[in-house]
């Protein structure tokens, strides 16, 4: 599945190669050369990864990684830490600040691709386009289509997006601003009970199969995927 991606990378004839190995993979990219413009990008926006380099103008990449993990907003956010460094030592200071994974340069473009899999889909699940099925309700998102128990559910694009945040964050409570944030986008100003008018709509289209209990609200909280009642 694409994903926007945040690279940060001063050197520009790296910078341009990363990129286009990344655009010929599908994916979205953003591009900066400095701390600076990094965070200016990241408020604006939150990428699903950020690829960052250790050495910047400014700013190193530690630093950045530690201000990233250190914000409530950003603190999620997967890292992957691009880097001339192989020393361990210096391996171990960028896994401390927040790397989620460490690449040496230089490096294939297969591997930047099979890290950044890797970590999309230990970190952020719902990116990647691995099918995920929960008591015969299975969603693929290659295909994009949903069925329960072998019967075809029909789901808009907005109650897709949210039945696999769901089903790839299972057990857990999230708020209506939380869903807002992973769903629609942080950079999407809309109303946090429109969470709830889709919740309904998903629940709608689940009732036929009978899975439309795995959608638990959590009074004062949020909701919750789970199959525990």
């Amino acid at each position: 599945m694409a994903a926007n991606i945040l690279l940060v990378e001063d050197e520009p004839a790296i910078q341009e190669l990363i990129a286009f190995n990344l655009n010929q993979a599908g994916h979205h990219v953003l591009r900066a050369s400095t701390a600076e413009a990094a965070l200016t990008l990241v408020r604006n926006a939150l990428p699903d990864l950020v690829l960052l380099d250790w050495m910047l103008p400014g700013a190193s990449g530690v630093d950045i990684a530690k201000r990233l993990r250190s914000d409530e907003r950003t603190k999620h956010i997967p890292i992957i830490m691009l880097t001339a460094r192989s020393d361990e030592q210096d391996k171990i200071t960028g896994l401390e600040s927040g790397a989620d994974d460490y690449i040496t340069k230089p490096f294939s473009p297969r591997e930047l691709l099979a890290r950044i899999k890797a970590v999309l889909r230990r970190r952020a699940p719902q990116m990647t386009d691995d099918a995920v099925e929960v008591q015969g309700l299975r969603l693929d998102p290659i295909t994009h289509r949903v069925s329960g128990n072998g019967d075809t559910i029909d789901l808009g694009p907005t109650e897709f997006r949210l039945l696999h945040f769901f089903m790839t964050h299972p057990e857990r409570v999230h708020s209506r601003s939380q869903l807002l944030d992973q769903v629609w986008g942080d950079h999407v100003f809309v109303e946090e009970r429109t969470v709830d008018v889709h919740i309904r709509r998903l629940r709608s289209s689940l009732e036929s199969t009978g899975h439309d209990g795995l959608i638990q609200t959590v009074r004062g909280t949020g909701y919750r995927f789970s199959t525990q009642q």
